[in-house]
């Protein structure tokens, strides 16, 4: 409902000699308000109430404005002044992304004052039925939600149509897909032992001159054997290393966000330099024998010193995380293994944890491994939570034989 005014007020003096007025008028929620304005003469007191009436109808305007735009100019506004300034690039990124690709498409063209509940939970189910993931519809309404409770705020919308809608459960809308609906942890990618041996058979190849056939391949097992993000991968620099101590310093993350003119995307994508994802992502990490040997060989195929990076662009430069992804997934390729999907660079992080965690079995029958906590400190995690539920694969065989002598 749009405010509006029920009288204009007229000016009178009281018995005191000062002049007063009023105005009543109906609010966004139809309550019936009243405003009042006192003043030393009739004139002061009928500016007041003058520019009182003339900013209430502009407010009015705006509001009605703001109603009347398509959904597509109001979210993109919005993202432009309110979310720009405040989050990472590569977070603005990815709400544009999801705008034009999950929103835009359904939702776009229409007026904001005329989308309802029933409109918004059809544009979620559309973007289940195209086969899109949880996560990607959960990015939507996620984004959706934000941008209504804005408007609601600023009391340019009567009622939120967010408030009756809420996101399916991650197993129904699998099932609604005709997908296995599988445990968190049954939903880990990892690399089998026979994997990692095709990937190092096929890494370290030279051409008949010598020449490497791919470039910087060490870089994927120190990854393995220290459960590096990629971007954290980019980030490394030799001066990070502590042969010494036989430690890694994590500092820095490296992330792509596209190149824009002003706030449109231009050609190309830049990189941003900085902390790694959390707090806790600031570590420092142990290096086994592997990772030690690993660095040797980044080192020795490209040294640029210590304030440079540990795998250097042609330019002596960060690596593009994207670019470190593109010549992993043709290494995978070449080695013969099928791309599964999301079997990429993070599932090195996840064959690392699951592999700390499940623990190897030793010649005596015995499992070493490590504790969930040490490994969470390791990948940089908040909580052992996320390190249980989203990066260990459940492995049973360990489990054989361990019941042997307990029988009831």
């Amino acid at each position: 409902m749009q405010a509006k005014l029920l009288t204009m007020g007229t000016a009178s003096q009281n018995s005191n000699g000062r002049w007063n007025a009023s105005v009543w008028y109906l609010d966004e929620h139809g309550e019936r308000k009243r405003k009042a304005f006192s003043g030393k003469t009739k004139k002061a007191v009928q500016d007041k109430l003058n520019e009182y009436v003339a900013d209430f109808h502009e407010q009015v305007k705006a509001a009605s404005d703001k109603c009347n735009q398509k959904l597509r100019d109001g979210m993109m506004e919005w993202l432009k002044v309110f979310k720009y300034p405040s989050v990472q690039r590569v977070t603005y990124d990815r709400y544009e992304k999801s705008c034009e690709r999950q929103i835009f498409p359904y939702l776009g063209d229409r007026r904001i004052s005329s989308i309802t509940g029933a409109d918004i939970k059809q544009t979620l189910n559309e973007c289940m039925n195209k086969g899109y993931s949880y996560s990607t519809t959960k990015k939507a309404y996620q984004l959706l939600k934000m941008f209504f409770e804005y408007l609601e705020m600023e009391e340019m919308i009567d009622k939120n149509p967010m408030r009756t809608v809420k996101l399916m459960k991650k197993e129904n809308y699998l099932s609604a897909q005709g997908k296995e609906v599988k445990a968190k942890c049954e939903e880990v990618t990892t690399f089998t032992p026979e994997e990692i041996e095709l990937l190092k058979a096929e890494a370290f190849k030279r051409y008949g001159n010598g020449k490497r056939k791919h470039k910087q391949a060490a870089a994927y097992f120190l990854m393995l054997n220290t459960g590096l993000r990629r971007g954290e991968m980019c980030g490394l620099m030799n001066k990070d290393v502590d042969f010494d101590n036989r430690v890694l310093h994590v500092r820095r993350s490296v992330k792509e966000y596209f190149r824009r003119n002003g706030m449109d995307i231009g050609t190309g994508q830049d990189i941003q330099v900085g902390p790694p994802k959390s707090k806790t992502s600031l570590r420092d990490i142990p290096l086994n024998d592997t990772a030690i040997e690993m660095i040797r060989l980044l080192q020795e195929e490209v040294y640029l010193g210590e304030e440079s990076p540990l795998i250097p662009d042609e330019e002596g430069n960060f690596t593009k995380p994207m670019n470190l992804y593109r010549r992993f997934e043709r290494l995978m390729k070449e080695a013969g293994i099928e791309k599964a999907k999301f079997k990429g660079l993070h599932a090195l992080r996840h064959t690392f944890a699951t592999t700390l965690i499940n623990g190897i079995k030793q010649d005596d029958g015995s499992v070493k491994c490590l504790p969930t906590k040490a490994v969470a400190d390791i990948l940089g995690h908040t909580t052992t939570e996320i390190t249980e539920l989203y990066y260990v694969k459940r492995d049973s065989t360990n489990l054989a034989g361990m019941t042997n002598d307990f029988n009831l």
